[in-house]
């Protein structure tokens, strides 16, 4: 027993001292690595040395957790990001000054959605610096009037302080934390700031030109485009904190659901938008209802969102169900489509799989999965962004195919009014289109400004009809109406009745020898043999006419005189011109 003591003893001793060095290592982590502030690192990332105590009752001080640093523990999630949570988080962060150092620091948290946030510096137990930071506290009472949150620090070369932060707030806890000089942070901050600028200087015009070309072409389409291009014009704005320092300022209410509405705003706009552009015969006949349905459930969450019925994790959980419903639903389409050689489907997979990959990226930063950092953090915007592009090729495409539409219907409706209102051989004005611009004309004759009117029958033509044929004589009343239409004024009308006979509208005319002159020029001008594709016919003409206001005020009564002139002529041996005025009367 007596030889047992002493090893009995060493094994305590051991036990002891094993005990001890384990209760060291998991103060020293519970501690976390003590930041060096040196001056040749121009930013020092905060992430290594942060440890982190959930205030579930939201009533811890500081003095309360001064006074447990071991029950700090090591985030369990990816860098710079602590996932969602409901309760405020304490992060404790210990930092060693370097004895070159000149005390100049700037405490940074880059995401702008953070909503309160406590700032405490201590050292030695006793707080030597304190602040409240936040997108809640409004411009004119933040230490900096930055878009990020920013402290200047005030340190003392060669000593150690421990950074305490309460965080709280209702969306995702990312903490993107550094240490910078203050001339390292300027440029950086003004670099993101220009980025910005560009980026929602890009997603502004498109919205612009998109509102713009729905008001002008009334294209729905282009208005629901310009929905989606505002959702994500709205969330950046919020995201990178320059709606809360530029646009809408100090508005509480903004600041707490525009996370929440841009989101809906933007699910919406994918229901109704993607609904139209694959619009077809080949899409199921239930898939149309389904988008409005699903477009109407996210302006109903909404509108329920915006009056406080539900919080801001709901509307994450809806958004991460409706938000890619309109994707899912409009693949089938989209590679339908692409089968098909149709490029618009083309566009929407490749837009589809960029949204998946950056919503993916940013859903794993906001549940602590992914690390944040620049890319990751920017990834959703840039995805936006490229969507917005593929989606503007989709209604390039589109503008192309309503404008081929639309020049098809311009044809059609000139073709059906040509067959309406001309004659289908000639292409002369018919019966109809006569006599609608002889009603015209007539308004505006005087006897100073005379309309005579010339009915016209060939001489001839039959015997070459006979002779030749129907396709020579359809030939040779093609040449007759070229010809007419050559001796004639561009405002003078000449119409074919039917058969050989023609009418000539003539307006204008100052005296009455004129109608004759011009009626012997038409004579004169079938002088000349017509010379086809293998005949040479010679036919001459004979003209009855008639004018207004001396031989009558309406079409019918000078239509008559001119015919009854015209057959006067041919019973006095044709090849002739005959008035019929109105001293003749009418038989």
């Amino acid at each position: 027993m007596a030889a047992l003591a002493p090893c009995l003893v060493f094994r305590a001793w051991a036990a002891a001292l094993l005990l001890a060095c384990v209760s060291l290592a998991a103060q020293a982590q519970a501690a976390g690595e003590v930041l060096a502030l040196t001056d040749t690192r121009a930013h020092v990332a905060a992430w290594p040395g942060v440890r982190i105590l959930a205030d579930q009752g939201g009533h811890l001080g500081l003095t309360d957790v001064m006074a447990v640093p071991n029950q700090f523990s090591v985030p369990t999630t990816a860098a710079n990001t602590l996932g969602l949570r409901k309760e405020a988080v304490w992060l404790r962060i210990p930092i060693a000054v370097d004895a070159a150092s000149n005390g100049q620091w700037l405490l940074d948290i880059d995401y702008a959605v953070l909503n309160r946030i406590e700032v405490y510096v201590t050292q030695d137990q006793r707080t030597v610096q304190q602040a409240v930071l936040g997108n809640l506290q409004p411009h004119s009472a933040r230490p900096m009037a930055s878009r990020s949150h920013a402290l200047a620090l005030f340190l003392k070369p060669a000593a150690d302080y421990v950074v305490y932060l309460r965080v709280n707030t209702t969306g995702a806890m990312i903490v993107p934390i550094t240490f910078s000089k203050p001339m390292a942070f300027l440029p950086r901050a003004l670099a993101e700031q220009m980025l910005q600028g560009v980026l929602i200087g890009l997603a502004l015009c498109l919205l612009l030109s998109s509102l713009a070309q729905w008001v002008s072409l009334r294209e729905s389409l282009f208005g629901k485009y310009a929905l989606l291009v505002a959702a994500g014009l709205w969330f950046s704005l919020l995201q990178f904190g320059l709606g809360a320092q530029f646009v809408w300022m100090d508005n509480v209410w903004l600041e707490l659901h525009s996370a929440g509405l841009s989101a809906l705003l933007a699910s919406t706009g994918s229901f109704v938008f993607i609904e139209q552009a694959l619009a077809g015969p080949d899409r199921h006949r239930y898939f149309g209802r389904a988008m409005k349905t699903g477009a109407g459930l996210t302006v109903f969450f909404a509108l329920i969102y915006a009056l406080d019925f539900i919080d801001t994790h709901t509307v994450t959980a809806i958004v991460g169900t409706l938000g890619l419903a309109p994707a899912l639903m409009g693949m089938p389409g989209a590679i339908a489509r692409m089968r098909k050689g149709d490029s618009v489907g083309g566009y929407f997979l490749l837009a589809w799989l960029i949204y998946f990959v950056t919503t993916a990226v940013l859903i794993g930063v906001i549940k602590g999965q992914v690390a944040a950092n620049f890319w990751t953090l920017h990834s959703f915007q840039f995805g936006a962004l490229f969507d917005m592009l593929m989606f503007t090729r989709v209604l390039m495409l589109r503008s192309k195919e309503l404008h081929v539409t639309a020049q098809r219907a311009i044809v059609e409706r000139d073709t059906l009014h040509l067959l309406a209102h001309a004659d289908p051989l000639t292409g002369l004005p018919n019966r109809r289109e006569l006599n609608n611009t002889l009603e015209s004309l007539l308004q505006h004759a005087t006897p100073d400004y005379i309309l005579a009117v010339y009915m016209l029958d060939l001489d001839g033509f039959k015997q070459v009809n006979d002779q030749y044929g129907h396709d020579v004589g359809d030939e040779l009343l093609i040449a007759v109406a070229q010809r007419l239409q050559g001796h004639l004024r561009s405002t003078d009308l000449v119409s074919r009745l039917g058969g050989d006979e023609f009418i000539v509208v003539s307006s204008g005319l100052s005296h009455v020898d004129q109608a004759r002159e011009l009626g012997q020029k038409l004579l004169d001008a079938f002088s000349h043999p017509f010379r086809l594709n293998e005949q040479v016919c010679n036919i001459g003409l004979t003209i009855g006419y008639a004018l207004a206001p001396h031989d009558g005020n309406d079409g019918g009564s000078l239509l008559k005189r001119a015919d009854a002139a015209m057959y006067s002529g041919k019973q006095d041996g044709k090849n002739c011109i005959h008035r019929g005025e109105a001293s003749e009367g009418l038989t």
